[in-house]
């Protein structure tokens, strides 16, 4: 019988009949597959691995390589957007706080349970003291967020119950699927509904059309080379980078030296969010006056009497509307609604009178100690904040009162029906 000599995977040699040699293409496919697999699994991938730079796990660790650079800018970007989103919420939240009948809580949905969706929820829940029951989280592999299951967080994928929800949504899915979601929430989304974007990709104009919304908050961020970026080099969680004062300096939305910067009309559209708050909950202008003022500068609220903070109150109608028009409001009559979107891409009277504060130190400072004192003791700390001059009040310089006009386009009466408008929850 004739016989003849093969070379096999493992490179050994093997003798095989005429006969096997015969055996149909498809069956000798079928053998050398599984032989292969055999081969692979019996060989040592760490072998393999052993003199590739890149697959080792501290490549790229040099502080003096581009990619280091990139992934600090990376991190920082994250950290600081987790920072001012929980910044926000704190000051949407004080406006639903003050509702006559009791306290209603802040109603929270994420759209996206990646990164930086995760990192989000672990702030909201870490350091702002929010239950699990205010958040909602919509993904679509639900099952992998179990960490938030357990602390009370409701998770499930299914957009347009997550918007008609929540009081607010923060955006944090792919550049790539934020068309498809904006076309599948955008006529249920309510006019009381917020929507803050961490889309970067996504610029606001876009945004706007997208949604058919001017109910929109996208911060917009820009980068200052400097040599300081080694404090994003820690490999530690967002949380974590929260309580360090060094990193909490730097989120400062008003910090001159900060390497990562935020646009000053995103700070002005925030507060024209908690008026736009008052004005839903049809709360006179006169007294969302009185309920913002109490919020922002809380030292004043708590020594001084009723009627001198109506007589003299820090924050007033000419800070965030034109003077002509202030005068035309009557005692029974709500601010008008803002046009988020036009805020944050034109000048507007807030604006203008924040770059008019001079005290930037003083605004880095307060603004560490709010974030630090709710890091170290969430519950304990809601009450020790509101006895030391907060972050507004330094930011909001009561000393300078602006006037400036606003545009048309920024406001809007608000529809006679809009107090018949109900969420869907």
């Amino acid at each position: 019988m004739a016989t003849c000599t093969i070379v096999d995977f493992t490179l050994a040699e093997r003798v095989v009949t005429t006969e096997q040699l015969e055996m149909d293409d498809h069956s000798a496919t079928i053998a050398a597959a599984a032989h292969h697999r055999r081969f692979l699994f019996e060989l040592k991938m760490d072998d393999i691995m052993v003199n590739l730079k890149t697959f080792q796990p501290d490549y790229g660790a040099g502080i003096h390589e581009p990619l280091m650079s990139l992934r600090c800018r990376a991190k920082g970007q994250t950290v600081t957007a987790c920072a001012h989103a929980f910044f926000f919420c704190r000051l949407l939240q004080a406006t639903r706080q003050k509702r006559e009948g009791g306290s209603q809580g802040l109603k929270l949905g994420i759209i996206g349970g990646g990164h930086i969706g995760k990192q989000l929820a672990r702030t909201m829940l870490h350091l702002g003291g929010m239950s699990g029951k205010s958040i909602q989280i919509s993904t679509r592999r639900p099952e992998t967020l179990g960490e938030f299951e357990a602390l009370g967080v409701t998770c499930f994928y299914d957009n347009r119950k997550l918007v008609g929800w929540a009081d607010a949504v923060f955006l944090c899915c792919l550049p790539s699927h934020l068309p498809h979601i904006c076309a599948e929430i955008q006529d249920v989304l309510t006019k009381c509904c917020i929507v803050y974007s961490l889309v970067t990709a996504i610029p606001l104009p876009r945004l706007k059309q997208l949604l058919s919304s001017n109910n929109i908050l996208r911060p917009q961020y820009k980068f200052v080379e400097s040599g300081l970026f080694q404090m994003w080099e820690a490999s530690r969680t967002v949380v974590e980078a929260l309580k360090d004062p060094a990193v909490i300096q730097a989120t400062c939305p008003c910090n001159p030296n900060a390497e990562i910067v935020v646009n000053t009309k995103w700070l002005a559209a925030v507060f024209y969010a908690a008026l736009n708050s008052y004005t839903w909950q049809r709360v006179t202008y006169m007294r969302a006056l009185l309920f913002l003022n109490e919020a922002c500068f809380p030292a004043k609220a708590s020594t001084t009497s009723l009627d001198n903070r109506l007589e003299s109150p820090e924050l007033v109608c000419e800070n965030f509307i034109n003077q002509a028009f202030a005068s035309t409001l009557q005692c029974n009559n709500t601010f008008p609604w803002f046009d988020l979107t036009a805020v944050q891409q034109r000048d507007s009277p807030f604006s203008q009178f924040l770059e008019s504060t001079t005290s930037f130190q003083k605004v880095a400072l307060l603004y560490r100690n709010l974030i630090a004192v709710l890091s170290t003791n969430t519950e304990d700390s809601m009450s020790a904040v509101s006895k030391k001059t907060s972050l507004s009040a330094v930011l909001l310089n009561p000393s300078k009162t602006l006037i400036h006009g606003l545009d048309g386009t920024f406001i809007s009466k608000v529809e006679e029906g809009s107090s018949s408008d109900s969420e869907e929850t």
